[in-house]
């Protein structure tokens, strides 16, 4: 499947007009529902062959945050051969008390995986999360950003020193959905 009808399909499989409260506590008229793609065998299967090229050079492990971004490693994990962790957002207080569950990451080049990417701020917190745990974070991958450079929101990402390489912009998933969607995007995107 081509990245056009790629976004075309995302687009339609997973666009929610409404009012809905987004984890960055920012209200949005529209809604990209993750979970519509990433439970879905085919479309996240052709996801992950198009953000497998966009895997840095010298990634050692593959860092998928809890919830959305751990299909989204696992798919590229068993495409690219790339070991997995699986990221909370906080330590568990119990067993093994970890961050990370899977092989150690201290001393390792990991690229945080993300589902949809909004403020960046979750993801600027895992990075340091996993870097006061001795993993080299510089880099994020996601398959929907849905960040507004025009909002004038801080950018939590660059401010972390992360560089983020996306397969989607909500402008584009908007587009693919034709004209009717993209002329309903707020001036500032919001998201997950």
């Amino acid at each position: 499947m081509g990245r056009a009808e790629l976004a075309r399909r995302v687009q339609k499989a997973c666009y929610l007009e409404g009012n809905f409260l987004l984890r960055s506590g920012q209200r949005a008229n529209f809604y990209f529902d993750k979970y519509l793609f990433e439970s879905d065998p085919e479309l996240l299967s052709s996801l992950a062959k198009l953000l497998l090229p966009l895997i840095p050079p010298g990634t050692e492990v593959l860092a998928g945050l809890e919830l959305g971004g751990v299909p989204v490693a696992t798919a590229l994990s068993l495409l690219s051969g790339l070991p997995q962790v699986l990221v909370r957002k906080q330590a568990k207080a119990y067993g093994t008390a970890k961050l990370a569950e899977g092989p150690p990451v201290s001393g390792r080049r990991l690229l945080v995986i993300e589902d949809v990417v909004t403020t960046g701020g979750q993801v600027a917190l895992s990075a340091h999360e996993l870097r006061d745990r001795d993993a080299t974070v510089e880099d994020v991958l996601c398959v929907i950003d849905r960040r507004d450079a025009g909002s004038g929101e801080v950018d939590k990402l660059g401010l972390a020193g992360l560089r983020l390489w996306s397969l989607f912009t909500v402008d584009e998933l908007l587009r693919a959905g034709g004209a009717a969607h993209a002329a309903k995007a707020p001036s500032q995107a919001a998201g997950e």
